[in-house]
């Protein structure tokens, strides 16, 4: 991918109610992980798109279709209650089960066997950008890439009050495993979410009612409104923002402070610029 078509896919974002379970990450949502990404979960949505090179360690299972990209590794099975698209090398450790049409590259392994209801059509799909890109070029009429780019940010771009209609969106490069949950750049995890995991981003922004077993460090800032649950450590080389309900069962480490004074925290604060406490809401 050319860096300018990426720069709207370098955020990670968890919507409202993701669950990062034992051994699965969960959502009612359409997922898309980013090219070169490790994960050791399955996956769960409503749509999944899996770019290239990445490696799933689970199963993946979608309501609607699967997209896998080229040479991607599925350590597990394979589930799509609609079509299934896999490009050129994928491997899948486990079973395919594709309720509607298959879509299949060349050299693509299938360990256990696979079993397709509808058509199966044997060729190399394209790849997923370039597939998003024409989609919107065919729906849009656009033909400028400073358009498509334009509407790109549009399309995975987000504010607070759109938050609970975006998408789950892991970027290229990510790691997710049984200790870490380490991404790029910049992470905004949704409402009522429960992960399982350290975090490890640019920055982090928390929005209310989460429970989060493990702890956050990020380059930059963080953020966590009201109400969250944060069973770890916050260690970040800016600031930090706790905000009231927010309850901190460890440490925090930072540059600066602001801590509502209707938080609670079990450990030690280290703020070598200060810390600050509020008394108004965030």
């Amino acid at each position: 991918m050319e860096k300018g078509g990426q720069d709207w896919f370098e955020q990670c974002i968890l919507p409202d109610n993701t669950e990062l379970q034992e051994h699965n990450l969960k959502t009612d949502r359409f997922i898309l992980i980013g090219d070169r990404c490790k994960i050791d979960y399955g996956l769960e949505g409503s749509e999944i798109v899996v770019c290239e090179f990445s490696t799933i360690n689970g199963d993946i299972h979608a309501e609607g279709d699967v997209r896998i990209d080229n040479f991607c590794e599925i350590w597990g099975d394979v589930y799509a209650t609609e079509d299934a698209y896999l490009g050129e090398g994928v491997k899948i450790k486990g079973r395919l089960i594709v309720h509607g049409d298959l879509d299949i590259g060349d050299n693509v392994q299938i360990e256990k066997g696979f079993e397709a209801k509808g058509w199966i059509s044997i060729r190399n799909p394209m790849p997923v950008l370039t597939y998003i890109v024409l989609y919107l070029v065919t729906l849009l009429g656009i033909e400028k890439e400073e358009e498509i780019l334009e509407i790109m940010q549009k399309l995975f771009g987000y504010d607070e009050d759109e938050m609970a209609e975006m998408p789950l969106i892991i970027p290229s490069n990510s790691v997710l495993n049984m200790q870490i949950f380490s991404v790029p750049k910049s992470m905004s995890i949704g409402k009522n979410c429960r992960l399982h995991g350290n975090i490890r981003a640019g920055s982090v922004t928390v929005d209310t009612g989460n429970t989060i077993f493990g702890s956050l460090r990020a380059e930059g800032n963080i953020t966590v409104a009201p109400n969250n649950e944060i069973h770890g450590n916050i260690h970040s080389a800016g600031d930090v923002v706790i905000c009231e309900g927010v309850h901190v069962l460890g440490d925090i480490q930072c540059s600066n402070l602001t801590l509502n004074e209707e938080s609670r925290l079990d450990g030690t604060i280290k703020a070598p610029l200060g810390v600050r406490i509020v008394r108004e809401k965030c």
